[in-house]
């Protein structure tokens, strides 16, 4: 592929990123409760014609999550809509891993390393996953889970391992093997719409593309649902 839109919301930030090889584009900001109003103001801004097949571009990348509801819907509903409307398709990517991909482009983590990513999850929780960087990308050594601070456990007893999130607003309250094995954190840390690209870079290759109708939040939370637009609306 050579052309890809891609739209993170999960967090307080939101962005969109347009990228044509080799060139990106991309509109970012931390716009707490207000993703619906600027993600489609970034999308006009970096495609004023709406036509994306016109563009060249071939697939819509979003971050799958987990991060928040409300954030993870509003993406998730705009990638249908995308997707539905022009026939491309979408590449899902998980928020945790955008975020260690963004800390790996801005030079916090390097080839590798082992990195623990976080989220807050509210309702006394965090979101977290471990990644090693191998060959320029986070690779999953585990698989992610909602936990509460203080349950959080590591792979292992491998020490030096860098923490990113804001999940690591509550590293006090995680065991103390697990603050022992950090040797550094990141709390400010949010993932940027242009690290889901070599993920979904790497996820095409492997055949993870999906239709519009597959389209999904990834809510680790097994309690969470999300009404897909072809069923929104409808009454049980």
């Amino acid at each position: 592929m050579k052309c890809i839109l891609a739209i993170e919301a999960a967090t307080e930030a939101c962005s969109v990123a347009l990228w044509r090889d080799p060139d990106i584009q991309q509109r970012h900001e931390l716009t707490p409760r207000q993703h619906s109003q600027r993600l489609f103001g970034m999308l006009r801004e970096l495609l004023s014609d709406g036509q994306l097949r016109a563009q060249g571009i071939e697939a819509v990348a979003y971050g799958s999550g987990p991060g928040s509801f409300t954030g993870l819907r509003i993406a998730a509903s705009a990638v249908q809509g995308l997707t539905f409307a022009t026939g491309l398709p979408a590449i899902p990517v998980s928020t945790l891993a955008c975020q260690v991909q963004t800390a790996l482009r801005e030079g916090l983590v390097g080839e590798g390393d082992l990195v623990l990513s976080t989220l807050d999850a509210r309702i006394n929780e965090i979101y977290a996953q471990c990644y090693r960087i191998e060959q320029g990308l986070p690779e999953a050594i585990a698989a992610p889970r909602a936990v509460a601070p203080g349950q959080l456990s590591l792979p292992g007893e491998e020490s030096n391992v860098f923490g990113l999130g804001s999940g690591l607003q509550f590293v006090d309250q995680f065991p103390r093997p697990v603050q022992a094995q950090l040797g550094g954190i990141d709390a400010t840390l949010l993932p940027q719409a242009q690290d889901l690209i070599p993920l979904a870079i790497a996820t095409a290759s492997r055949g993870g593309l999906q239709e519009p109708q597959q389209v999904q939040p990834i809510y680790v939370r097994e309690e969470i649902s999300w009404k897909k637009l072809s069923e929104q609306g409808k009454r049980k």
